[in-house]
């Protein structure tokens, strides 16, 4: 006869020691309920998956009305578009004179060939950018996709406010010429009230204002640090890139920062409702029930 009181004794500890760590699991999931909204949350945003869509969005379509900016604007124009450029990435070196080439001067053959309705197609093809950071926003919040007559005119708008944004982007964060002291509240602050006016203006308004305070506060902040940590970073890694890959390193850097910068924006969103969704939090603000 086969001697089985070791094994039955193995299968009872191993069932013992699996109903203990249910218990604890269990008992986790009371203590945080914050944790537990806060990852059904990201897995609801799909939060890789929306970020990377971003990224892709912002760099085949929004970057070229850049360029267009750039054949079109006079030269302090594109002074300010080099001077945020190198803000938000810190760029020196082979980096910064490959961004130079791009927003060069354009002579007139490049204006002749992009032309009106060159441009009228970059701008539109744009606001694919803005439509999917708009399914961001409406999977955050838990509403249904807004009718096109509600939103469409509001892709074009958030588009045009965010590249005049990016303008000033250098100049704030020098504090136009005082300095960092206060450039960096002005930076914090400026990036705050865009987010904020993100989130309303691509949910059509069908969210209050305060609720979407949270979400702008954290999405506002963490893309002013992610600047800042940019300057140490970057200018390393894309000279780097350069000087081993050409102009290829360079795309390859950008999008994978482009990457990160999505992640954030998607994760300050998403968070920012299951803040504002707290019951000690939602009272002050209002916060409308989960649909």
């Amino acid at each position: 006869m086969r001697d089985d009181s070791g094994r039955g004794g193995l299968t009872g500890t191993l069932a013992k020691v699996t109903r203990w760590g249910t218990a604890r699991a269990g008992e986790l999931r009371e203590r945080l309920p914050f944790v537990t909204r806060l990852t059904r949350q990201m897995v609801d945003v799909s939060l890789l998956d929306s970020s990377t869509r971003l990224a892709a969005q912002a760099f085949l379509t929004a970057f070229p009305v850049l360029f267009v900016v750039a054949a079109f604007a006079p030269t302090s124009v594109r002074d300010r578009l080099i001077e945020s450029a190198t803000y938000a990435l810190g760029l020196s070196g082979p980096a910064l004179d490959q961004v130079r080439q791009v927003f060069g001067s354009p002579d007139d053959a490049t204006r002749e060939s992009t032309g009106t309705v060159g441009i009228l197609i970059t701008l539109l093809s744009a606001t694919s950018c803005s439509r999917a950071l708009q399914r961001v926003c409406e999977r955050s919040w838990h509403v249904p996709p807004a009718g096109l007559r509600l939103i469409a005119w509001r892709w074009l708008v958030w588009l045009l406010v965010w590249l005049s944004a990016l303008m000033v982007q250098g100049l704030l964060s020098d504090g136009f010429g005082l300095g960092p002291w206060l450039g960096l509240p002005l930076s914090f602050a400026s990036s705050t009230l865009l987010w904020w006016w993100t989130q309303h203006m691509l949910l059509g308004g069908r969210v209050p204002w305060l609720p979407l305070l949270p979400g702008a506060l954290l999405t506002g902040v963490g893309v002013v640090v992610l600047a800042w940590a940019s300057r140490f970073y970057m200018p390393v890694t894309l000279n780097r890139s350069v000087a081993e890959f050409g102009p290829l390193g360079l795309v390859f850097t950008l999008l994978s920062w482009l990457i990160v910068l999505f992640t954030v924006v998607c994760v300050g969103i998403a968070t920012g409702y299951v803040i504002a969704q707290e019951p000690s939090l939602a009272r002050r603000l209002r916060t409308p029930p989960p649909e």
